[in-house]
């Protein structure tokens, strides 16, 4: 049988947010238990992001009560301020920040025709403004020391779409595309850049899956694709398909496409050629967007 070495953060410093319960605390334990000193990030608030509670505080007794090292925070990832005091302090203590699990996040389902824009302000002020905030609040100690790793948090929802969830879609295909310019701006400082779709039965879905179902989509089956994702050895620029114990990598591709020629770049032209142009064979998975030009010179030259 073959042996594998295994995978440590002894030495690392992570932040992960929305850590209080569900995946984030899953996330914390596992770094935890494999050497990593953890800021356990929470609000406390609940599912719509409302209230407070001493969650945070709890997953870091857990943590102590293991033999690890964490600290409880209570910062708002909405507020820049706050995050950047959060890694204020874990510099302070542990001297650096390695890792970023950016996993805080609320919802407020409704269909587009009957939500208030506030709750959609809401939902993406958490998850992509405020994964954007505690980005930025890590990035130049990461530019500094040479060295980070940062998981985004993104869903099906963001990726394929979901009925009644248009702020939490838009959301998380943010972060996405968030993450794929900070990849390759990240990259000559060794800042490894991923992003995570999960599938897991947590507060944030508990209404979703049928009570058979929350077993396996336990939290803990996510885990392994999440903390690879922060490792020293881990991909950059992936998006990561986890849940039930099945791993999968989703990408957004782009297809060769046609081109029109001159005096027949019209409307009637596209639509004469839909099917063509939707044409997957040949399709790219492009690492960077400069690459759609590209294509389109090359599919000029054809």
């Amino acid at each position: 049988m073959e042996m594998r070495m295994t995978i440590t953060f002894e030495g690392r410093v992570a932040i992960v947010t929305g850590a209080g319960g569900g995946l984030g605390r899953a996330y914390a334990l596992e770094l935890a238990r494999r050497g990593a000193r953890v800021v356990v990030n929470d609000l406390g608030g609940a599912r719509d992001g409302t209230g407070h509670s001493d969650a945070a505080a709890a997953v870091v007794e857990e943590i102590r009560a293991a033999g690890g090292e964490a600290m409880a925070n209570g910062a708002s990832v909405t507020d820049f301020d706050q995050v950047e005091a959060m890694v204020a302090s874990a510099r302070e203590a542990w001297g650096a920040v390695h890792i970023l699990i950016n996993n805080a996040g609320i919802l407020r389902d409704k269909s587009f025709a009957k939500m208030e824009m506030a709750d959609f302000l809401a939902v993406t002020d958490v998850h992509l403004i405020g994964s954007a905030n505690c980005t930025k609040a890590v990035w130049e100690t990461m530019r500094e020391q040479n060295y980070g790793r940062i998981l985004m948090t993104s869903s099906s929802t963001g990726l394929y779409g979901n009925f009644g969830q248009s702020s939490y879609g838009a959301a998380k295909l943010g972060v996405a595309g968030l993450a794929r310019t900070l990849q390759l701006e990240g990259a000559r400082h060794d800042i490894k850049v991923n992003v995570i779709a999960p599938t897991a039965a947590t507060r944030m879905t508990e209404d979703i899956f049928p009570p058979e179902m929350l077993a396996l989509f336990n939290p803990d089956n996510v885990v392994p694709a999440a903390v690879f994702l922060v490792s020293e050895d881990a991909p950059t620029n992936a998006i990561v398909g986890a849940g039930g114990g099945v791993v999968q990598a989703a990408y957004i591709t782009l297809t060769p496409g046609i081109a029109l020629p001159e005096g027949r770049r019209t409307v009637e032209e596209v639509a004469a050629n839909w099917d063509r142009i939707a044409d997957r064979t040949g399709e790219i998975v492009p690492q960077s967007g400069a690459e759609q030009a590209m294509l389109i010179l090359k599919t000029l030259q054809g």
